[in-house]
């Protein structure tokens, strides 16, 4: 990948983390740019707040922020927003946020009487000053049209699939499994990438949120107001698993790993049927709470992330993860982006389902 024209003047790339774990995304994008982090302080004042100094000028000049989220969510939301505004009131010419995995993006629909937050989310780095965002894998991809900026959402599919083909021995007796009909598409598209089949996991171990704020609440004397027909309830099948995994190699793929406890059980399941070796794969490691002791408990073989989210301290605790590096395609973005080329290379035979 060529640097060439990152020599000009007018780029800075800062990052907006104060947790050292959360720099190592920072320093490896910084370190295949060819360019040195630029000088900023940011920590937490001892009441709470979240203090932010840049000690490079930023004038008309074109600034990156890079910012990965720790388990501390909210205050990494806090030190991009407020570098961002700090970058817009010292004259910055643009602000692009590099913001691999977007917090929150799991609350992109309405439920019950709640908000959509990605949407609040997506208005506040706006607000906030952000002018373009760099970002992977979102959640949906429909979030893009919470923002009223430019959105690149790149793709981790082409490294995940490469790590497949070139780590996994005997992949083409493999069968990409959904853990939920909701991952299908995901699925799908990796299947079709790999030649392999593909088998679903559906029945009544889902979660179905409904959306059902019970309103308008029942009338008593209704008199004449007519009956409104109400949605029959659904009633999910027993939990089975739809495809042939006997004797294959089974990798259960999704968009985020959180809990772990969707694909430790997705596991079981396959695992009864006859399938092995099981591979979990994901793009964005957040593995709360217990996540990394029920994964190094379970059937799972291995656990294939990329570094989009910081996750030292998991894998210390889980010997079964694996990374995959994926910041080679953030750099191209950036170095695109401040060059001003065009970005579609980035998403060669992406389709509009990927």
């Amino acid at each position: 990948m060529g640097t060439g024209c990152l020599c000009w003047g007018g780029f800075v790339l800062f990052s907006a983390n104060s947790s050292p774990s959360c720099m190592e995304l920072a320093n490896r994008i910084a370190e295949r740019l060819g360019v040195e982090l630029g000088k900023t302080e940011v920590y937490q004042e001892s009441n709470g707040e979240t203090h932010v100094q840049i000690k490079d000028s930023v004038r008309g000049k074109d600034v990156y922020i890079i910012q990965t989220m720790s388990s501390n969510v909210n205050q990494c939301l806090m030190e991009l927003c407020v570098m961002a505004y700090g970058c817009v009131t010292s004259s910055a010419r643009s602000v692009c946020g590099v913001l691999p995995y977007l917090p929150y993006s799991k609350q992109c629909k309405m439920r019950k009487r709640g908000s959509i937050v990605c949407k609040l989310i997506a208005s506040l780095l706006c607000r906030a000053g952000l002018t373009h965002l760099i970002t992977m894998d979102l959640h949906q991809k429909e979030i893009q049209g919470f923002f009223n900026i430019p959105v690149d959402n790149l793709r981790a599919s082409p490294f995940l699939l490469q790590y497949i083909q070139e780590e996994i021995p005997d992949y083409r007796n493999a069968v990409i499994v959904a853990k939920s009909p909701a991952s299908a598409k995901r699925a799908q598209s990796l299947a079709e990438r790999l030649r392999l089949c593909i088998a679903v996991i559906h029945g009544d171990s889902e979660t179905d949120l409904l959306d059902g704020r019970h309103s308008p609440p029942a009338v008593r004397n209704a008199g004449a107001i007519p009956q409104i027909p109400l949605c029959i309830p659904k009633e999910k099948p027993p939990i089975s698993v739809v495809g042939d995994v006997e004797g294959r190699i089974a990798i259960i793929v999704d968009d985020i790993i959180d809990d772990a406890v969707g694909f430790v059980a997705a596991a079981e399941m396959l695992r009864e049927r006859g399938a092995g070796p099981i591979i979990a794969m994901a793009t964005h490691a957040i593995l709360s709470a217990d996540a990394p002791r029920i994964l190094q408990d379970s059937a799972i073989s291995q656990v294939i992330v990329t570094n989009t989210i910081p996750h030292w301290s998991q894998k210390r605790q889980c010997s079964k993860i694996k990374t995959v590096d994926v910041t080679l395609i953030l750099c191209e973005a950036v170095r695109r982006i401040h060059c001003r080329e065009s970005m579609s290379f980035l998403f060669h035979n992406i389709g509009a389902d990927d």
